[in-house]
């Protein structure tokens, strides 16, 4: 696939609706935060928040900043958007840290909550890592959480229920993990509670995050977290998401 630019990746994002105006409504976004704000674990995806994002407009804010969703606390329904230009921001980044991973050969371990969209992202990084000579760790056998499995599918690990991949924020598949390896990873790549579990354990974690999800927008912001790219995390066709992975492959310096 040709390397997108910075400037035509940005219009692929709008034009398919990962970033720019998105399909997550304002008032589910508001709800989250709202939720969030008020002790709600499952919207901590695995992080340790404490009192500290008690504030709904703090978490607005950080929002707003990060991941460029409406700044205006009265907008409560309608459209919420994702700025695209933050969306390339945190590919750049990300494109850094892995990098940096790639230098060192680092072991390198990916998970998605997202299978259905988000999977061949992460298998094609994790395929890019490997050819310049990193380990990607590989799960041991027979881990459960959530009252299902925890297996690896295409060099991501995914939570696996009734012979179907699911979708989940939990943050017990990747605790699962990290508890049954014997050493940690020396990064992970992945979303929702997966990259966040693995960051609170002081693991160095990166993810992709939409805009009901601002945990790991929080966690970025505190440090928990290396890097958060904001992102519609399921849209219309996964194939949508190609060019962005071959732009962030790109810039890592790594084989497409």
């Amino acid at each position: 696939m040709p390397i997108p630019s910075r400037a035509a990746l940005v219009d692929h994002l709008v034009r398919t609706r990962i970033a720019g105006d998105v399909a997550t409504p304002r008032d589910n976004n508001l709800s989250h935060y709202r939720k969030l704000a008020n002790g709600d674990r499952h919207y901590w995806l695995g992080l340790e928040l404490g009192d500290r994002w008690s504030d709904e407009q703090d978490v607005l804010a950080v929002m707003a900043e990060r991941c460029g969703v409406v700044d205006d606390p009265e907008h409560r329904t309608g459209q919420d958007t994702i700025d695209p230009e933050l969306t390339v921001d945190g590919l750049d980044r990300m494109a850094a840290r892995l990098r940096k991973a790639a230098a060192g050969r680092e072991r390198v371990l990916f998970a998605t909550g997202h299978p259905g969209a988000l999977i061949d992202v992460h298998s094609r990084t994790a395929a890019g890592l490997r050819a310049a000579g990193c380990e990607i760790v590989r799960i041991p056998g027979g881990l459960t959480a959530d009252e299902g499995y925890v297996v690896q599918f295409a060099d991501v690990a995914v939570f696996e229920r009734g012979a179907s991949l699911w979708h989940t924020h939990s943050p017990e598949p990747m605790r699962a993990i990290l508890s049954a390896l014997d050493t940690p990873p020396d990064l992970v790549v992945a979303d929702h509670g997966w990259a966040g579990c693995a960051g609170q354990h002081g693991v160095d974690a990166m993810g992709y995050a939409d805009s009901n999800d601002p945990a790991l927008f929080l966690a970025e912001a505190e440090g928990t977290l290396q890097v958060t790219v904001p992102l519609d995390d399921h849209v219309l066709d996964p194939r949508f998401y190609e060019p962005m992975t071959a732009y962030l492959l790109d810039a890592a310096g790594l084989e497409a």
